[in-house]
C-alpha cells in the first residue's frame, strides 16, 4: 500500500473499531467476536506504530470503551478504572518482561523488591466497582468510559456471591467481575427462543444486559456470579503489599476470588500456566478469554504506573484466538478425486487457534456469491480444533474499491477447462466438476486418496512424491504404486537409496488390506470410511460386492439410493482385476461388542484421542459412527471446543458423554 491508501485504511479502521466496541462495551449487541475485534484493533496499532502521522488524537488504541446510557444515573468513578493492554504468544510475553525490567532497573529504591507474577485467569464478563462504608454496600457502578460509569447497585444486590455487609467493619471501593454461568446462559436463550425475543451472543453480553435491567427481579432470576480481584481503597485494615495478599483481604471480607490463580517466579511458569488453560477453557462454567499475570510487588506497582489506557505493572495474555481477520490476497481453485472444484482463498497468513491459517475454503460459487467475497477483501476467518479454517464474514466497511470478483466459470475457461454441475433427479449440485477423468489433477488425487492413512496407509507416500512420480510418469494409475522399481526412483533428483528402500517397503507391507479400508481407497463416490465398513461387513468378500444389486445395498441400514447406485455404477465400469492382483485381505479388526448397535457421534477435540483414533476406537468395539446428530444417535461423545453437535444433541434429549466417561464405558 502507498501512503495515500494506508492513511485511507486507519481511517476505515477508526470507524470500524468505534462502531464495534458501541455495539459490545455500550448496547451488548455484538456483530463480529471479541477475537476478530481484538485482530482489527492489533492491525490498527500496528498501523500507528509505523505511520504516526496519520494516528488520531482519539485513538480507539488508547481508550477505554463504555459510554454510560442514559437509562441509569451516570457516577464520576473515585478512582479511573483501567484495562489491560493485550498479549497474543510468548514473543509478546517476552517482550512485556525486558520492558518491566528495564523500568524497574531505571528506579531507585526497587532493587530489593522481589520480581513475582500472579498469574489470574481472564474471566469474560463485566467489571463492577464496588463501595462500602463501614462494611455496608452502598454502591455498585459498571466500568462505563473509565471515568464514570453506570449505577446499577439495585441489581448487583441480587448477586449471592457479593455480601451486603462484609465480615469486618470497614469502608473500601472494590473492583470484580460479573459473570454468567454457561448454563445459566442457555437457560435464558432457550426461554428468550420461547418468547421469539433476540438471542444473547455470549455470556458476557448476557451478564451485561442483565445488569442493565431497571427491574431487579430479572437480575435475581438470572442468578448472576462474581469474582472479586482488586482494591481501589481500604479503610479501617492494613492494605496490602502484594496482590496475593490483596485476593487473600478480599476473601477474608466475604468476596469470592477465581480459585486457579497461581504465584508464578520466572515467564516460563506464565507460560505453562497459559499453555494449560489454552487446553482447558471449556472446562469451567464461567467463560475464559485469556489470562491477567499482574507483578505480585504493589510497591513496583506503584511506581510504574499507568499509560493513559492501561496499567504498565500487568497485561492480559489473550488465548489462542478461533477467528481473526485478514486479507484475501488470491483465489484459487482446488480439484479433488472426484473432479469436484473447490474455490480455496489464499490469506494473508494469520495465527489462528494455534496454527499459521494461510488457506481457507471457499466451498463452492454460491457461498462465494452469499458472502461476496472478493480478492483483497478483509476477511473474518474462523478455525476450531480440527475444523478446516472457513471464511465466515466480510467487513465490507474496509474495502478500497479495488477488490476483484472471482466467478468459477470464469476462471475454469481461462485455465481451458470444460466442467459441469451434476443431476441427482431434479437436484443440481451446488459444485462444479472436471468434466474429463482423464484431468490430470484428477488422476492425481485420486492416487493421493489411495496411499492416504485412511486408505493403504503407506507410509511416507506423501502428496509431493505422487505428483512427482506422476510427473514423471513413474505411475499413471493406483495399481502402477504396486509394480515401481527402485531403479526408475533414484533417477530422480533428491531420491537416495535409503528413503527409497523405506518406501518400497512400506509399499509391500501396505497389500495386506482389510475390505474396508480398501474399498476407501477406491475412491468410490459418496463412499467414505462408515460406508466402507458397512459395506465390508455385509458382504464379506469383494467378489460379493461387486455383483450386488441396487435392491441389496439400499436395503442396508445407512445407505441411500445415491450412494447405492454410485457403487453400482463404480463396478460396473471399472475393473479390479489388476489390483486386486498385487493385494491379499485380512480380517476387520474387531476387539470388542461393548459398543455393538450403537451409532455415536463426536464432536470436539479430546485430550487422549486424535480424530482418526477415535474413530477406529469406536468401530473396533463395535460401535458406528455418525457425523450428524439425529433421533437415531446413541450418545454424543464431547471433547474441548464442540461445536453447534453439543446442542443439537441436548435439543434432541440424546445422552452426552465426556472423554473420561467414554473410557470407562469400553474398559
Amino acid at each position: 500500500m502507498n501512503k495515500a491508501e494506508i492513511e485511507k485504511r486507519m481511517n476505515k479502521l477508526y470507524d470500524l473499531v468505534r462502531y464495534h466496541a458501541d455495539l459490545y462495551y455500550t448496547k451488548d449487541t455484538p456483530e463480529i467476536s471479541d477475537e476478530s475485534y481484538d485482530s482489527l484493533l492489533e492491525e490498527l496499532r500496528l498501523l500507528e506504530e509505523k505511520h504516526p502521522e496519520y494516528k488520531q488524537n482519539n485513538s480507539p488504541t488508547s481508550q477505554v470503551f463504555g459510554e454510560v446510557i442514559e437509562s441509569f444515573q451516570k457516577v464520576k468513578h473515585k478512582y479511573k478504572q483501567w484495562s489491560y493492554d493485550n498479549i497474543f504468544d510468548y514473543q509478546d510475553l517476552i517482550a512485556w518482561e525486558e520492558k518491566i525490567k528495564r523500568f524497574i532497573s531505571k528506579e531507585e529504591g526497587l532493587e530489593n523488591e522481589k520480581l513475582e507474577y500472579v498469574t489470574e485467569l481472564k474471566i469474560d464478563g463485566l467489571k463492577i466497582i464496588v463501595e462500602y462504608r463501614d462494611g455496608f454496600l452502598i454502591q455498585a457502578l459498571t466500568r462505563g468510559d473509565g471515568e464514570v460509569g453506570e449505577d446499577i447497585t439495585h441489581n448487583v444486590k441480587t448477586i449471592e456471591s457479593i455480601p451486603h455487609k462484609l465480615t469486618k467493619q470497614i469502608s473500601g471501593i472494590f473492583v470484580g467481575e460479573a459473570w454468567l454461568s454457561k448454563k445459566q446462559f442457555e437457560k435464558i436463550n432457550k426461554q428468550r427462543e420461547k418468547n421469539n425475543e433476540p438471542l444473547f451472543a455470549n455470556p458476557r453480553n448476557a451478564a451485561a444486559g442483565t445488569l442493565r435491567q431497571l427491574d431487579s427481579s430479572i437480575a435475581r432470576e438470572r442468578k448472576l456470579d462474581s469474582f472479586f480481584y482488586d482494591i481501589n481503597e481500604v479503610e479501617g485494615t492494613e492494605n496490602p503489599d502484594t496482590q496475593m495478599d490483596q485476593l487473600q483481604l478480599l476473601r477474608e471480607l466475604g468476596f469470592q476470588t477465581e480459585p486457579h490463580t497461581k504465584l508464578c517466579t520466572t515467564k516460563d511458569d506464565i507460560q505453562e500456566f497459559y499453555l494449560e488453560w489454552s487446553s482447558q477453557k471449556q472446562s469451567q462454567q464461567f467463560n475464559i478469554d485469556g489470562i491477567v499475570i499482574k507483578i505480585n510487588s504493589k510497591k513496583i506497582h506503584k511506581a510504574l504506573g499507568y499509560t493513559s489506557k492501561a496499567p504498565r505493572f500487568g497485561v492480559a495474555y489473550k488465548l489462542p484466538a478461533e477467528e481473526k481477520t485478514t486479507i484475501v490476497e488470491d483465489i484459487d481453485v482446488q480439484i479433488g478425486r472426484t473432479g469436484a472444484l473447490t474455490p480455496v482463498a489464499h490469506l494473508k497468513p494469520v495465527l489462528i487457534d494455534g496454527s499459521m491459517v494461510s488457506r481457507a475454503t471457499l466451498h463452492n460459487q454460491d457461498e462465494i456469491d452469499r458472502l461476496d467475497v472478493r480478492i483483497g477483501d478483509t476477511v473474518v476467518v474462523k478455525k476450531a480444533g480440527d475444523i478446516i479454517p472457513e471464511i465466515s464474514r466480510v467487513l465490507l466497511e474496509l474495502r478500497n474499491g479495488k477488490e476483484k470478483t472471482f466467478n468459477i466459470e470464469i476462471f475454469a475457461e481461462q485455465k481451458g477447462w470444460t466442467i459441469h454441475k451434476e443431476k441427482t433427479g431434479k437436484e443440481e449440485s451446488s459444485a462444479w466438476y472436471i468434466s474429463s477423468e482423464d484431468n490430470d489433477e484428477v488422476q492425481i488425487q485420486k492416487i493421493i486418496h489411495f496411499v492416504s492413512k485412511k486408505g493403504f496407509n503407506i507410509v511416507g507416500f506423501g502428496k509431493e512424491y505422487v505428483r512427482t512420480f506422476y510427473q514423471e510418469s513413474l505411475i499413471s494409475s493406483m495399481e502402477d504404486i504396486f509394480t515401481l522399481q527402485a531403479n526408475d526412483i533414484l533417477k530422480l533428483p533428491g531420491f537416495k537409496e535409503k528413503s527409497v528402500t523405506n518406501l518400497l517397503t512400506a509399499i509391500e507391507h501396505s497389500r495386506k488390506i482389510s475390505l474396508s479400508k480398501f474399498l476407501f481407497a477406491l475412491g468410490i463416490r459418496h463412499v467414505g470410511e462408515e460406508t466402507a465398513v458397512l459395506l465390508a461387513e455385509k458382504f464379506k468378500t469383494i467378489s460379493d460386492l461387486s455383483q450386488a444389486h441396487f435392491n441389496q445395498l439400499v436395503a442396508i441400514d445407512g445407505i441411500g439410493d445415491v450412494v447405492a447406485q454410485s457403487i453400482v455404477e463404480y463396478f460396473d465400469t471399472n475393473d479390479l482385476s489388476k489390483i486386486l492382483s498385487f493385494v491379499s485381505f485380512e480380517k476387520e479388526t474387531k476387539t470388542s461388542n461393548l459398543l455393538s448397535g450403537k451409532t455415536i457421534v463426536v464432536t470436539g477435540t479430546l485430550q487422549d484421542f486424535g480424530r482418526d483414533e477415535i474413530k477406529e476406537v469406536i468401530r473396533n468395539n463395535g460401535g458406528t459412527i455418525s457425523s450428524s446428530v439425529s433421533k437415531n444417535t446413541s450418545f454424543v461423545l464431547v471433547g474441548e471446543k464442540p461445536g453447534s453437535k453439543k446442542e443439537d444433541a441436548e435439543s434432541l434429549g440424546i445422552q452426552i458423554i465426556s472423554e473420561q466417561e467414554f473410557k470407562k464405558l469400553i474398559s
